[in-house]
């Protein structure tokens, strides 16, 4: 099913010269508005007595759409289309980060004590004592986002250079909200074993590794064996981030529909890295009823196609998503756009919870079922409850990096989950508010000290 909403992602601005007549402005807005288009901000660049250059914004719902709302204006009469341009891809241009220093170099004596000669004195310093490179370097603070590109977003294989925007933006998503310097890592190998090596090699530099955008089920043996061969924590976040996140959203509608995650049985479609690490934490939180869904229907403990991962949730049960979710309390959906139908969720249990995660079209649109459904979120911006991994990622890796954790465990997702749920007061919970917004400014420091107590409870701090 196509998604017909207009939404930033698709957004232009269109430099239009228009006649100083009564109704001119008023037709362009006309024409955006019967195309479908949104209509968002109007400025004034420039006025005569007889015409005015203006630059207007524009939501639309796709490539497709754009330029059927900019034909519409082209279409006009006495208006002229001076330029027009696509704003996400304007915001790219260039790239999204950049590194700057963080001490300025004004003189011979600021020169000769952050670069040579004073900067031996810094190098010795490390080499007598390794643990002092915490101290005098960037690694205490720098992440590492590390991608081979073979499976981007809901893309697919795009290989390793295009990825790097994604990765961009997930180095300005650790920066804005949790101040670590993190930089993109973009791998032109996708061999187990050589993605492995490397990151070995440039691990001296950071204080952690975020695995992403590695296709299952590589992902899991590279994290697994990072995790063993590094002393720094290691954490693939299309696994954990969006393990931690559901798992707090879960939290929250089970005390809306006054259910226990022991009693209910939850459908979980898409059996990736998501899905496993999402079946998982359920698991350890208490979940005792899983049901997992792949392309070929329920993981049935009768089927031979079955890898490692899959075989860990298999249930006696076979057949289709459909036939899953009969009386079924939960659906998690980590899959593709439109594999959810209403009959499906009538079919649930009383108070049926449905997270429709995959992007950035889920398995059903919220408005074919909210009348249908005691809670209902996707991963999206423009709907209630947004199940997004920056409700996470930041703060774990804050609260490990402080604490200089060798590792990131089970116990800390669990405590993270507890901790972003908790920032919804009961007074506030309600259908369309299970989770806290991604600019909540509590999150970060919440999720951090959460971690960081996990991580001295277990032992494995080291400051």
């Amino acid at each position: 099913m196509a998604d017909l909403t207009p939404n930033s992602s698709f957004s232009l601005t269109l430099r239009l010269q228009i006649p100083n007549r009564v109704g001119m402005l008023a037709s362009v807005t006309q024409a955006i508005a019967t195309t479908g288009g949104n209509l968002g901000q109007i400025d004034l660049i420039e006025q005569s007595r007889k015409e005015s250059t203006r630059d207007i914004t524009v939501d639309a719902a796709s490539t497709e759409h754009a330029e059927t709302i900019v034909q519409a204006i082209k279409a006009l009469p006495d208006i002229k289309v001076l330029s027009v341009y696509d704003r996400t891809f304007n915001l790219h241009r260039g790239g999204k980060i950049s590194i700057a220093s963080r001490i300025p170099l004004k003189s011979v004596s600021d020169l000769a004590m952050a670069y040579t000669p004073g900067v031996g004195r810094i190098c010795t310093a490390i080499a007598q004592d390794p643990q002092e490179v915490y101290n005098l370097t960037i690694k205490q603070n720098t992440v590492a986002i590390v991608t081979d590109g073979s499976a981007v977003l809901g893309l697919g294989n795009l290989g390793p250079s295009a990825a790097l925007p994604v990765m961009e933006g997930k180095a300005m998503l650790f920066k804005e909200f949790a101040g670590l310097d993190a930089f993109p890592i973009c791998l032109a190998t996708q061999d187990t074993d050589e993605i492995v090596r490397t990151v070995k090699n440039l691990a001296p530099v950071f204080g952690g590794v975020n695995l992403e955008d590695i296709a299952a089920p590589r992902c899991f043996e590279i994290e697994q064996r990072l995790r063993q061969e590094l002393d720094i924590p290691v954490f693939h976040d299309d696994q954990h981030g969006t393990a931690i996140v559901t798992l707090a959203a879960l939290f929250n509608a089970l005390k809306l529909v006054h259910k226990s995650i022991a009693e209910i049985r939850i459908v979980i479609n898409g059996a990736g890295a998501a899905g496993v690490a999402i079946a998982r934490l359920l698991r350890k939180a208490g979940a005792e009823k899983i049901w997992m869904c792949d392309s070929k229907g329920i993981l049935s403990t009768s089927r031979t196609d079955l890898t490692e991962e899959k075989r860990e949730f298999a249930v006696k049960a076979q057949g289709t998503l459909a036939g899953a979710l009969q009386g079924a309390d939960v659906f998690i959906g980590v899959s593709v756009p439109g594999v959810l139908t209403p009959e499906m969720v009538q079919a649930m249990a009383k108070d049926p919870i449905v997270f429709a995660m995959a992007n950035p079209i889920p398995e059903i649109q919220p408005e074919l079922v909210n009348k249908n459904v005691a809670v209902i979120a996707t991963g999206r911006s423009d709907y209630p409850n947004q199940i997004n991994n920056v409700l996470a990622f930041p703060g774990v890796f804050r609260g490990a990096l402080d604490c200089r954790a060798q590792t990131i465990t089970t116990t800390m997702y669990l405590e993270a989950a507890s901790a972003i749920a908790s920032l919804v007061k009961p007074s506030d919970l309600d259908r369309e508010h299970i989770i806290p917004s991604v600019f909540d400014e509590r999150v970060v420091s919440a999720v951090a000290a959460a971690v960081q107590r996990a991580a001295r409870e277990e032992g494995i701090a080291q400051s």
